[in-house]
């Protein structure tokens, strides 16, 4: 069982209920931080002393206040932790439910849970604490892991990703697929792309693609 253990998490009554699940499995030597500079730093300095945590519990969003800070969401703690500390059990802990910012967190960071704030929340907490502390298995909320596992979700792939980075940086879609072709990347015709485009803001619920690029953006997608 974990021994040392941070969460990254701005309301009082999660950071509450998470200590309190620690509590149940005698977890004493628990750190909180409001911040995600402050979770890193803390990180950091454990890992400095040779005490280093093994399991952050981080939530994904944070509101801003009048705290400057430089690292804005949990995503992007969990990515720099991972890298800093390869080895440390994470767990998001959060009430996002869109399928592609969480099949990010495991692709990319390698987190080793996902649990979904809400009513099963305890629970679920206190299953993938059990799991993955004594196991390399993952763990995902059921109500998520449910609609990762729909084969009617829109899988994006690396033709979209093209398509999302060169629209954030301005290109019209008249030029990219002038892009594509020259490039040879296919499909490259209008109707191609115009089908991925509407596949993409359908799957996002973009209003537009303004809206689209903002939205992959903030999901760290691109």
């Amino acid at each position: 069982m974990f021994k040392k253990v941070i969460l990254a998490e701005d309301f009082e009554e999660f950071n509450l209920a998470v200590k309190q699940t620690l509590d149940d499995f005698d977890i004493v030597d628990f750190q909180h931080a409001k911040y995600c500079d402050d979770a890193l730093t803390k990180i950091k300095r454990a890992i400095q002393d040779n005490e280093p945590f093994d399991l952050l519990i981080s939530d994904l969003s944070f509101k801003k206040d009048h705290r400057e800070v430089k690292i804005g969401s949990g995503d992007e703690l969990i990515q720099k932790v991972r890298e800093l500390q390869p080895n440390l059990k994470i767990i998001a802990y959060s009430i996002e439910e869109k399928n592609p910012r969480i099949k990010a967190l495991f692709e990319n960071s390698e987190i080793d849970a996902f649990v979904l704030k809400g009513r099963n929340s305890i629970v679920d907490l206190k299953k993938a604490i059990q799991i993955i502390s004594t196991s390399n298995e993952r763990f995902i909320s059921p109500e998520i892991a449910s609609s990762l596992q729909e084969k009617n979700n829109y899988e994006i792939d690396d033709v979209d990703i093209k398509i999302l980075k060169y629209l954030s940086d301005g290109t019209s879609q008249d030029e990219i697929i002038e892009i594509f072709k020259s490039t040879d990347i296919k499909p490259n015709s209008k109707s191609a792309v115009e089908k991925r485009l509407s596949k993409l803001k359908d799957f996002f619920k973009a209003n537009n693609t303004v809206h689209l690029v903002s939205i992959t953006k903030d999901m760290g997608i691109i």
